[in-house]
């Protein structure tokens, strides 16, 4: 298993250099965010917590998958690798959308599987891209082993949604940005799928001193579950988040990367994660995934569970529900995707 580097990051960093759109940030306002805050130490009141949200669902194709994409598609162009069959990728939406537009900025013929439950929005921003969309199976398995068998068939050069390091480094060039703008920064805060966005965002965390919260639905749990089992395991796919945070498994790399000091790994429920998507809607007119709520979400977790969010000195290895600030923690939470039908957000209201 290739493991990833922070080098491997800063390569990326180099190679897709004015092939994204810089980063957006967004400072929330001290009394948005409803943190739980722990009791005062020695009679002192805490300070509040600082928190910036990373707009990355302003990225081109709307998602931080942009990032990867470039990077796979650059490295083998950089070593000659890029077959006349193009390229291929299962996907549940935004990985596709990011590989078809990578592909398409480069003349090169993208095919992309994705499951029929996809939405239609991210079907036809696909096509959009000029890729050849095959819908297969009803969760994003199926149609990686159909992706497997048409590149083994074709020569097609077979991406991946996020178990690849050229994927994940191009993924890691956020926090490197974020880095850059917030020097001081104490926390970033990210939703898991697969791992892609995480492996890299962690493994740049790391070098910077930065700790990195891993955050997913309750039941869609795969790094929560290879934390507790040691290895990747298959787990239930079942979530509002599903459509871009269902992988049934964790990729080895993630889940090195989350073995490392400074990651805490936390779940949120699917009524947070609604409540949560709705709230960004109305407070400040962002429209985004269910999947990136559910990194917000972990700030505020629901007054029915005790959210522990202490932060432990080694790697994650038990998960609580939310995560809990210190005192003036400066922390930046990751919206990572926009692809997404608002239709469902204008009659509704909810406050964070």
């Amino acid at each position: 298993m290739h493991r990833l580097t922070y080098d491997d990051i800063k390569a990326a960093t180099g190679r897709i250099a004015g092939r994204v759109r810089p980063l957006t940030l967004a400072r929330v306002e001290p009394d948005t965010i409803r943190t739980a805050r722990r009791a005062p130490v020695d009679g002192r009141s805490e300070e509040p917590c600082q928190v910036w949200l990373a707009l990355e669902h302003l990225q081109h194709t709307g998602s931080f998958k942009a990032r990867g994409a470039q990077n796979f598609i650059e490295a083998h162009r950089g070593a000659g690798t890029l077959p006349d069959a193009g390229v291929t990728i299962a996907s549940g939406g935004n990985a596709g959308m990011a590989c078809a537009w990578a592909a398409q900025q480069q003349g090169v013929t993208a095919t992309v599987f994705l499951p029929e439950t996809a939405p239609r929005v991210k079907v036809a921003k696909l096509r959009s891209y000029g890729a050849d969309v095959r819908l297969v199976g009803s969760e994003y398995a199926e149609a990686l082993v159909a992706c497997e068998e048409f590149a083994a068939a074709t020569g097609a050069l077979a991406s991946h949604a996020y178990d690849h390091p050229l994927i994940a480094a191009g993924a890691g060039t956020l926090l490197e940005e974020i880095h850059a703008r917030i020097p001081d920064l104490d926390t970033v805060v990210v939703a898991v799928g697969g791992g892609g966005l995480f492996a890299g965002v962690a493994t740049a965390a790391q070098h910077h001193g930065i700790r990195t919260v891993a955050v997913e639905p309750e039941n869609c749990r795969a790094l929560n579950a290879a934390l507790e089992a040691g290895r990747p395991v298959d787990v239930t796919v079942d979530s509002i988040a599903a459509d871009s945070l269902g992988a049934r498994r964790a990729s080895a790399i993630a889940l090195h990367a989350a073995q490392q000091d400074g990651v805490r790994s936390v779940l949120v429920p699917d009524t947070e994660i609604r409540r949560v998507r709705q709230a960004l809607w109305d407070r400040h007119r962002i429209a985004v995934e269910h999947g990136a709520a559910t990194a917000l979400a972990a700030l505020m977790p629901p007054a029915s569970h005790n959210a522990d969010g202490d932060t432990p000195s080694g790697p994650a290895t038990v998960p609580s529900l939310g995560y809990r600030p210190g005192s003036a923690e400066k922390i930046c939470v990751v919206l990572c995707g926009a692809n997404t039908d608002p239709g469902d957000l204008a009659h509704r209201a909810a406050a964070l």
